[in-house]
């Protein structure tokens, strides 16, 4: 019996060391915006900031705020309110944004049947918009001066047709600060966007990868997604994943699909520029990713259930296991050694919440609860997000 849990912990202890190795790999190749002068005028593509909003009352003003200080010669800002009942729009009107120009606000039509609400939102302001590059960017962020200078300097150098950017991540509360900073330790351990790179570099390897396996590596940040005009178009928009929650996501994976066509998908941090406050209290936090988890695997039980299966046993058990008498506990403290050098090393470079850091058990199994409560709501009564209600079926 002892032989087994010492290769059960030996195993463990190696997983975890895998992960480790591909969070290094992944932190040194994923990049950052940089400052840069902006372009002069008559050399400056279009760039349209779009913003959907839907009861962003409390956020909307600093946004809408911040992307009119852009230091870019050549930009239109437009923000689709969305049937809001807060006074989201007469506070976009107070900032100067009207009807018609380069800064205006527009009405969003009525929710179709079959779309998501954020994602016809989205399409409303592509079609309303002229950029030759077009900035969806979330009412909850807001971003120095210099960003859509940044964008298009990095979309242009990488001859991305996505390029999606990470703010600096805002925590107030302690559910914030537990859970918020949990989607950088799944991304990064989880996701080898080293891959995606060595992959971009050479289209005609990606080609021979299964349609499936090229689709799963792509990912975005819907709160900073920088599309050129044409590969927006090429992937269909948002009408092509008129029925997803997690549209960013879907984005992402569309472009990724196409790697062996030339499309590239470039994924960065935007911590000098950009930041977002995504919820303001725990009961938000817990309604927010529970509309999002289960879609995010766009309803594959196995997918699922392997990576709950992998947080838990790698990511929370060993923090239970450490207290228990057996000849495998050095094994199990080198475990939660690791672990919290992730957790370091993550907090240290996307500069995130150090009580998140030292607090990693309950902020994991607050994840993995609001996982499982994701898989239920969904299936069943559904989770109501701004006053509309998604199930399962709008999650695929």
């Amino acid at each position: 019996m002892d032989s087994l849990v010492l290769l059960y912990q030996t195993l463990v202890l190696f997983g975890l060391l895998f992960a480790l190795a591909g969070v290094l790999v992944n932190v040194a190749s994923f990049g950052s915006l940089r400052p840069v002068e902006p372009p002069p005028a008559a050399e400056a593509p279009r760039v349209s900031i779009l913003v959907p909003a839907r009861n962003e009352a409390r956020n909307i003003e600093p946004c809408v705020a911040s992307l009119l200080a852009q230091d870019y010669p050549n930009y239109e800002i437009i923000v689709l309110d969305d049937h809001s009942d807060d006074g989201t729009g007469d506070l976009v009107r107070r900032l100067g944004l009207g009807e018609e120009g380069d800064r205006r606000i527009i009405s969003g039509a009525a929710l179709p049947a079959g779309w998501t609400g954020k994602g016809w939102a989205c399409h409303q302001l592509a079609q309303a918009a002229s950029g030759d590059f077009l900035f969806f960017t979330d009412a909850d962020t807001t971003h120095a001066p210099g960003t859509v200078s940044a964008a298009v300097a990095a979309a242009r150098e990488y001859r991305a047709d996505l390029l999606s950017a990470w703010p600096r991540l805002i925590t107030r509360s302690l559910g914030e600060k537990l859970v918020v900073p949990m989607i950088l330790l799944l991304g990064l351990v989880m996701y080898p966007h080293w891959l995606v790179l060595v992959l971009q570099r050479f289209p005609r390897l990606a080609a021979k990868l299964p349609l499936s396996m090229r689709r799963a590596l792509g990912a975005a940040n819907g709160q900073f997604i920088f599309f050129t005009r044409a590969g927006y178009d090429r992937i269909g928009g948002h009408a092509a994943l008129h029925d997803h929650l997690v549209e960013d996501v879907a984005l992402g994976r569309a472009v990724a699909s196409r790697m062996g066509e030339g499309m590239r998908l470039l994924n960065c941090d935007a911590l000098r520029f950009s930041t977002c406050r995504m919820y303001r209290s725990f009961p938000e936090v817990w309604e927010g990713f529970t509309k999002n988890m289960r879609a995010a695997f766009e309803d594959s039980f196995a997918a699922f259930f392997a990576v709950g299966a992998m947080q838990f046993g790698g990511f929370l058990l060993p923090f239970f296991l450490v207290w228990l008498p057996s000849p495998a506990r050095p094994l199990v403290l080198m475990q939660v050694g690791v672990i919290y050098l992730i957790r370091i090393i993550l907090t240290l470079r996307y500069r995130t919440s150090w009580i998140g850091c030292v607090l990693h058990p309950f902020g994991e199994a607050l994840g993995l609860a609001i996982g499982l409560n994701s898989w239920r709501r969904l299936g069943k009564k559904g989770v109501s997000w701004k006053g509309r209600i998604y199930q399962a079926g709008d999650a695929a």
